[in-house]
């Protein structure tokens, strides 16, 4: 059998030495270009490395993050589009991979930290970068109590749900319910209805990223709604807290002149 090996090490191809090791999504263009890579440059082990390049979309980008934060281990991460969606990944090119690493513009993200409780007493801990949703189980609309701080600021929203994004995730599920796109810099939370009945014209609010929101399922046996950290699920929720988690920043890499904070600000202008 043949297998592939990297062309003869240079300091720019012998990626192992500056331990950067490479990651990739299932999906056929990941594996494609992940082959390529390995022909062109010699890599470090994933589990001793300091920095991972990861093929594939926005989901496996997400997939990578999370992982690390599970390991307690968060190593600055440039990624390349070889998935659906690219939102949080650099342009797929083969040459000069070390020299767009060392030139790479540092993105640091904080995530959310969701604290769901179910019907039963259960609760469960997950991180989210993007958003936390509360999203109805059934053909019912959700009945949610919203709270800041320990304060109801909000007795009673009917909606499909709500969610609650970081400004990374401002582009994300939050822009398509049509919430407020948020500069990667600002230190803000994005709370944000979901197809809301009443109050009709609520469409969310912006907060402080230091607050603590607590969402409340009203009814919850009646009317089940499911809470979604980025893509991690628990359904029959009667309580769901939602704080930012500083103690946890992760590192993305971005070529310069495609950082990801200009991507966010352009996105007001798409159309």
């Amino acid at each position: 059998m043949n297998v592939a090996r990297p062309s003869p090490a240079t300091p720019e191809r012998d990626l192992a030495a500056h331990g950067i090791a490479l990651v990739a999504s299932p999906g056929e263009a990941a594996k494609s270009a992940e082959a390529l890579l390995r022909r062109r440059y010699s890599w470090a082990e994933e589990d001793k490395a300091e920095t991972l390049v990861a093929l594939g979309g926005d989901g496996f980008m997400l997939q990578t993050l999370h992982a690390m934060l599970e390991d307690g281990e968060a190593r600055p991460v440039f990624g390349m589009n070889r998935g659906t969606f690219g939102f949080l990944m650099n342009e797929w090119r083969l040459d000069r991979l070390f020299e767009r690493i060392q030139g790479a513009k540092q993105i640091r993200v904080a995530p959310l930290t969701m604290e769901a409780t179910n019907i039963r007493g259960e609760t469960w801990v997950h991180p989210a970068i993007n958003e936390v949703s509360l999203l109805r189980e059934t053909r019912q609309s959700a009945k949610i109590e919203i709270s800041v701080n320990g304060r109801v600021v909000m007795p009673e929203l009917v909606a499909d749900g709500v969610l609650v994004a970081t400004p990374a995730g401002s582009t994300a599920y939050n822009l398509s319910a049509h919430g407020p796109i948020l500069p990667l810099q600002a230190k803000m939370l994005t709370l944000t209805s979901i197809s809301p009945f009443r109050p009709r014209r609520w469409s969310g609010a912006i907060l402080p990223d230091d607050v603590s929101i607590r969402l409340k399922v009203l009814e919850a046996d009646k009317r089940p709604v499911a809470a979604v950290a980025d893509q991690f699920e628990v359904r029959e929720v009667c309580t769901v807290d939602v704080t930012l988690d500083r103690e946890r920043s992760l590192t993305l890499l971005f070529d310069p002149e495609h950082a990801l904070d200009e991507r966010i600000a352009m996105e007001q202008f798409a159309h």
